[in-house]
């Protein structure tokens, strides 16, 4: 099979599992009162919102009549049709990324000082998701590319030398990311740098002496004093440059040290990529503990595969056997593994961002709740979850070409699980002869 043909198959039964997700969120839409989906999916004007299916009356204020907001809205968005209308109207604006607005009554929408966020209430979901989310993916690039540069050498070495000091380290390393919890290794990592570095209460170097120590670690960027690393030109109200707005979203593009290099200032850039490093080498412990920890094994299930040994016994170098022959088996082995710890990545980025109190859409998903059930943000949490899985579904099929790039024998067994088709006559029909016996 043809390495597009393989990848146009992932991608069209990838259909399939996208729609399946989407179709939960709407049953869980449906579950919602028709009060909570008017306010999550139709714009707010002013005052008026159709949050609430009454309103207190023009002429008597202690009665309440119908809401004309409410009303309108139910019209709008169809939720007086057949539920199977609802669910095309559902899926046309999934599909054209409107996702519902920010819950004016939620703690985003208000802008609550448990946030440090003005009030997003009115904006569109996806446009705040767009903002938050270019943070969350430079951090797990991050964190890629940390896990590779353990997880390649440690397994180039093991494969060379089994048994070796590689091999062991490889196996010790696989150990304490699974067991120890996330939350835990955050807390110990931020805690040990930031006395290593003098204290949490001691003066920054890097502010000159304007910040401290622990919010050299803490937060998306430095905090406002920190005039030598912004500069003194284009500075906003708030101390911030006019760029990075209100200190947590950057343009023009969003991603953080992107857009500090577009803005020529490359201090930034360097000082808002430092500050990735802790978050990512956190996140790092357990990607490299899982890729590891399957590549090991899947390493001594492929030790000794036929095409090995038939090298070997044509009279080639272990050395050469391992370099030449079993390398492309190896980084197949790698990348069958990093598809799925990658993605491990996006569940553990709350924890991660929340703990390091960073822009990220984990920290959005997290405020998002609060307040509780009465103030939450139904419309940020089911585009979160639609964005995910969209992500999740593109790095899989990704990963899934990758690997049958890099051993064609799993394409080959994609073909060797189709049936073969009954021998037939020249009438068209099959003999009885060459019927399978039963």
């Amino acid at each position: 099979m043809h390495l597009w043909v393989y990848a146009v198959r992932r991608i069209a039964l990838a259909i399939p599992v996208v729609l399946g997700i989407l179709t939960v969120v709407f049953v869980i839409i449906c579950v919602l009162p028709r009060a909570e989906i008017a306010c999550t999916f139709y714009p707010s004007a002013g005052p008026a919102t159709p949050c609430t299916t009454t309103t207190p009356c023009l002429g008597n204020p202690g009665s309440d009549c119908p809401n004309p907001v409410y009303e309108r809205a139910v019209q709008q968005l169809g939720l007086q049709r057949p539920i199977f209308v609802q669910y095309a109207i559902y899926l046309a604006d999934v599909f054209t990324f409107h996702l519902g607005y920010v819950s004016p009554d939620s703690a985003l929408g208000t802008g609550s000082t448990n946030t440090g966020l003005p009030a997003l209430a009115g904006q569109s979901v996806t446009t705040v998701i767009g903002e938050f989310l270019p943070y969350t993916v430079e951090l797990v690039l991050l964190t890629f590319f940390f896990t590779l540069l353990i997880v390649i050498p440690l397994q180039k070495r093991a494969r060379a030398h089994p048994g070796g000091t590689a091999d062991r380290i490889a196996f010790a390393l696989s150990l304490p990311g699974v067991a120890i919890p996330l939350f835990l290794v955050g807390s110990l990592a931020l805690a040990a740098v930031t006395f290593a570095a003098g204290g949490p209460a001691a003066p920054s170097a890097i502010c000159g002496g304007q910040s401290t120590v622990f919010l050299d670690f803490y937060g998306s960027w430095p905090q406002p004093p920190c005039v030598p690393l912004y500069g003194t030109a284009s500075l906003g109200p708030v101390g911030y440059p006019i760029w990075l707005h209100m200190g947590f979203i950057s343009t023009p593009t969003g991603f953080p040290t992107v857009d500090a290099l577009l803005h020529g200032n490359i201090g930034l850039a360097v000082d808002t990529l430092a500050r990735m490093v802790l978050p990512a080498l956190v996140l790092t412990f357990v990607t490299a503990s899982v890729v590891l920890r399957y590549a090991r094994y899947s390493r001594i299930e492929r030790t000794d595969l036929e095409f090995l040994r038939g090298a070997r016994s044509r009279g080639l170098p272990e050395s050469e056997v391992t370099r030449r022959i079993s390398g492309r088996s190896s980084a197949a082995e790698v990348s069958s593994t990093i598809g799925p710890a990658l993605l491990m990545t996006l569940g553990m980025v709350p924890v991660v961002e929340l703990l390091f109190n960073l822009w990220g859409i984990g920290t959005l998903f997290v405020y998002a709740f609060l307040g509780g059930v009465r103030h939450w943000d139904p419309g940020i949490l089911l585009g979160i979850l639609v964005t995910s899985t969209l992500l999740v579904v593109v790095v899989r099929v990704v990963m899934d070409v990758v690997h049958a790039y890099l051993d064609p024998r799993f394409r080959q067994e994609v073909d060797n699980r189709r049936p073969e088709p009954l021998p037939r006559s020249t009438s068209g029909t099959p003999r009885r002869s060459e019927l399978p016996a039963i």
